[in-house]
């Protein structure tokens, strides 16, 4: 399962607070720094980070991610390691045993880096390795929102450099698991993420006796080296359905409830598949059980943008917005060069609906392009939506 870890929106600070005090934590900084074209759109990113106008963090594999202010959301994409680079990682933290226990006290050792450097593993970005996005309209690079994000990423990395290794693709639990594989003896932490210091036997008694000494207790050092045992495999997610063999009853619609309990053996089995799905409303759910499984509710242009793109696909049916003044213009720009050099038509332009003639393609939130045609005055949803505009009118 793909770990993802969360954080809390950092308060207002003080004027002169800084944002990064260790030295990797510095490195973020100036690969940030390095990285911008505009220094006034990082003077702003600064600002906005100290007044507390990024919300909430989530760190992932490759990914930074927040909701900045006027709800936009930001993301800041770092490339991961490929598994044979983690694997020299590995080497390299196994080859000196203060290695380990440096990691496990928040703390990288120069040495490490330099020598996963020589691994050809590059742990701390560079110039060019942050690669920032935001739904605002600026076209910096970064922009003040992305700048922001990453400012306040260095305050996360000052704490737990594990988040710089999440983001180059595997958490805490999981890099401890693999040195445990290789039969290597964890040292206890000298301090837990939240600050706290672990000491190498149990809590102790009223007389001074430890668990130890009490007889069969297990040093807390020795506890923790042990990890957790590997989950059980999931059941195959291709296990066929078998319909509920239900009697007929005075006001049970046996057949609806057959339906009903199929949708939910798909619905656990995506689950099972991808970890979670998104809630649906209901209508939502009422479109995707009529596309699903053949019933007529008198639903047929959500149907049919249900079976082309899903609860995407319905949402661009019903519902006109504005998308952000650099979506169009990305998608003008491939519109523009999908021509083979010469112009392209002219187009009626309104919202995230283009339109041409009998053809019309919608722009989706989900960052697609979904084709439309007309037919007796309303526009149906024509097939499978597309990245490229271009693609779906010439």
């Amino acid at each position: 399962m793909t770990a993802v870890r969360g954080f809390a929106a950092f308060p207002p600070q003080r004027a002169g607070a800084r944002f990064a005090t260790t030295w990797w934590g510095q490195a973020w900084i100036k690969a940030l720094e390095d990285t911008s074209l505009d220094q006034t759109l990082l003077r702003k990113g600064r600002a906005y980070a100290k007044t507390g106008q990024v919300g909430p963090i989530t760190v992932s594999p490759g990914r930074l991610a927040a909701v900045t202010e006027h709800e936009y959301d930001t993301v800041v994409r770092v490339e991961q390691l490929t598994d044979a680079a983690w694997e020299r990682f590995l080497d390299q933290v196994a080859a000196k045993a203060g290695h380990i226990a440096a990691l496990l006290d928040r703390d990288v050792p120069h040495d490490l880096v330099e020598a996963a450097e020589d691994a050809a593993v590059p742990l701390l970005p560079t110039v060019g390795d942050l690669e920032p996005e935001c739904s605002c309209p600026d076209w910096g690079h970064p922009c003040k929102h992305a700048a922001a994000l990453c400012y306040q990423a260095s305050w996360l990395l000052d704490g737990d450099p594990f988040v710089l290794l999440l983001l180059r693709g595997r958490g805490e639990q999981e890099l401890i698991e693999a040195l445990q594989n290789r039969d290597l003896p964890l040292p206890a932490p000298a301090r837990a993420p939240g600050g706290a210091t672990g000491g190498a036997t149990g809590g102790a008694t009223g007389g001074g006796t430890t668990e130890q000494d009490a007889g069969g207790g297990v040093p807390a050092a020795q506890a923790f080296a042990l990890g957790e045992p590997p989950l059980p495999e999931p059941p195959p997610p291709e296990t066929a359905f078998t319909p509920l063999a239900l009697d007929p009853a005075p006001g049970v619609d046996v057949a609806a409830l057959a339906v009903l309990a199929a949708s939910a053996a798909a619905r656990a089995r995506q689950i099972l598949l991808h970890g979670h799905l998104e809630p649906l409303t209901e209508y939502q759910d009422r479109v995707r059980l009529a596309a699903e499984h053949d019933l007529d509710l008198g639903l047929d242009a959500a149907v049919r943008a249900w079976r082309y793109g899903g609860a995407p696909g319905l949402d661009v049916l019903e519902t006109p917005w504005t998308p952000p003044r650099q979506d169009l213009a990305r998608a003008q720009a491939l519109l523009e060069s999908g021509w083979d050099g010469d112009p392209p038509p002219q187009l009626e332009t309104w919202r995230n609906r283009w339109t041409l003639g009998p053809r019309q393609v919608r722009y989706g939130r989900d960052g697609r392009w979904y084709p439309f045609t007309e037919h007796d005055g309303h526009w149906w949803p024509a097939g499978p939506p597309e990245r490229d505009p271009s693609t779906l009118l010439t």
